[in-house]
C-alpha cells in the first residue's frame, strides 16, 4: 500500500537550466555547450550540490581554466536567472496530492546555499512541511544510496510503501534497487496518469 510520495525538485517541480542565462552571455550556442559540458560541467556543479561552497568551487575552476574566468564567475552570480520557474503541470499534481492522506517528501540534489532562495520564492515547497532532504546539507548526493537512507531513517519510511519521482535515470534505478516504486519524469510525462497507474488515488 502506497503511503508516501517522494519528489525530486529540479526537472520535476522546478525548471532550472544554466542555458537560460548563458545563451545570452555567450550568444554562441556552440561555445555555450562546450562551456557547460567541458568547463562548468554537471559534475562540477554537483560538487556544490554535495556541499562544497559556491565561492570555493568557483575559484577552483577559475584556477584550472583562467581563460574562462568571467563565465565561471558568472555562473552562480546569475543562478536565479537559470531558475526559470515552476513546472506548472507537475506542481498542480503536487497540490492535488497535498489534499490526500499521502505524506509528501522532498529528496533533492541542491546546494545548501541556493536552495533557500527557491524555498522562499515558490510557495509550493511549503506543502512538504519541512520534510525535505537537501544534498548540500547532508554532504551526500544522488545516486549515492546513503542519501536515501537519510530520508528513510529520518522520517521512518518504508521504501515498499513509497513512490520516488525523479528526472534522472541513474537516480530512478538506484531508488528501484532500494525498493521504491518510481516515476521517471521527462518532458512528455503525464505525472498524474503515471501515479494513478501505480495505484495512487486522487481526490
Amino acid at each position: 500500500m502506497i503511503k508516501n510520495i517522494v519528489f525530486d525538485f529540479g526537472g520535476v517541480l522546478m525548471d532550472w537550466n544554466p542555458r537560460y542565462y548563458f545563451k545570452t552571455h555567450f550568444n554562441d550556442d556552440e561555445k555555450m555547450e562546450y562551456f557547460l559540458e567541458s568547463i562548468a560541467s554537471s559534475h562540477w556543479n554537483g560538487e556544490q550540490d554535495k556541499g562544497r561552497l559556491l565561492d570555493h568551487g568557483t575559484e577552483l575552476l577559475v584556477k584550472e581554466h583562467p581563460e574562462w574566468a568571467s563565465a565561471i564567475r558568472a555562473y552562480y552570480a546569475n543562478w536565479t536567472t537559470m531558475l526559470k520557474g515552476e513546472i506548472e503541470s507537475n506542481v498542480k499534481v503536487l497540490r492535488e496530492l497535498a489534499l490526500t492522506p499521502y505524506a509528501l517528501y522532498g529528496l533533492t540534489n541542491w546546494s545548501h546555499q541556493t536552495f533557500p532562495y527557491a524555498l522562499e520564492n515558490y510557495d509550493f515547497f511549503q506543502l512538504f512541511e519541512g520534510k525535505i532532504v537537501v544534498s548540500g546539507d547532508e554532504k551526500l548526493i544522488k545516486p549515492d544510496p546513503k542519501i536515501w537512507e537519510v530520508l528513510l531513517e529520518r522520517y521512518n519510511l518504508n521504501p515498499q510503501e513509497s513512490v520516488f519521482i525523479d528526472d534522472n535515470l541513474a537516480n530512478i534505478r538506484m531508488a528501484e534497487k532500494l525498493g521504491f516504486l518510481t516515476v521517471h519524469v521527462s518532458e512528455s510525462t503525464e505525472l498524474k496518469s503515471e501515479l494513478e497507474n501505480l495505484g495512487v488515488l486522487f481526490p
